[in-house]
């Protein structure tokens, strides 16, 4: 059984675009679909209140969900991973258009559930939410905000999340997909990967013991 699943936020939004992408996506692949989602829904509200909560509890093995991009599944990385989670621990595959996952069955597909399983930072965008509320607060306070000019931060967005990227890189994943997962730019992860030197032979000889 093959799902296209499409999600936008407001009625304002058409699901047109994503159909028109997904059918599209399908004739290449020579895929038909046979089940069609559609839902006008914020991706904050849980699974289990939307249609999505209907398709998870549906999905069989060996079934195939296809969708434009992961933020349709939902807007935090925390829900999109258990809801990857959920469908890998039924066995059924899920396929994204504009990210180019393909999420199944397979090594890679097991050594990235791996990798979201160990991070710590599943909850970074809610958390980066929360900072940006605080420095808000700060500033209409009066509080000046940032580091004194000319110098630089030591520190990185992806701090505590060594361990699930090196993972993803001995996966395969590629910058562009993790920097997308992290919701950064690519240059920040490749900064990130460069000079904590995660994808040294030594470091990716410690992950292929770990696998």
């Amino acid at each position: 059984m093959t799902y296209g699943y499409i999600r936008v936020s407001t009625d304002k939004q058409s699901v047109e675009n994503q159909r028109f992408e997904i059918c599209e996506f399908c004739k290449k692949q020579n895929i038909t679909v046979d089940s069609w989602i559609e839902e006008t829904i914020s991706g904050t509200i849980d699974p289990k209140k939307r249609e999505l909560g209907r398709l998870l509890s549906d999905v069989k093995k060996d079934d195939l969900i296809i969708c434009s991009e992961l933020s349709r599944l939902g807007r935090s990385l925390f829900m999109i991973m258990s809801i990857l989670n959920l469908l890998m621990e039924k066995g059924a595959k899920v396929w994204t258009i504009k990210d180019n996952y393909r999420l199944g069955d397979d090594i890679q597909s097991k050594v990235l559930a791996f990798a979201f399983g160990l991070s710590a930072e599943i909850e970074r965008q809610l958390i980066s939410q929360r900072t940006k509320e605080a420095l808000a607060l700060r500033k209409n306070e009066g509080i000046k905000l940032g580091r004194p000019k000319g110098t630089v931060s030591g520190k990185s967005k992806l701090d505590g999340a060594e361990l699930a990227v090196s993972v993803m890189i001995f996966a395969g994943t590629n910058i562009n997909q993790i920097a997308k997962l992290y919701g950064t730019h690519r240059n920040t992860v490749k900064r990130f990967i460069l000079t904590r030197k995660l994808d040294s032979e030594e470091n990716m000889e410690r992950i292929r013991k770990l696998n």
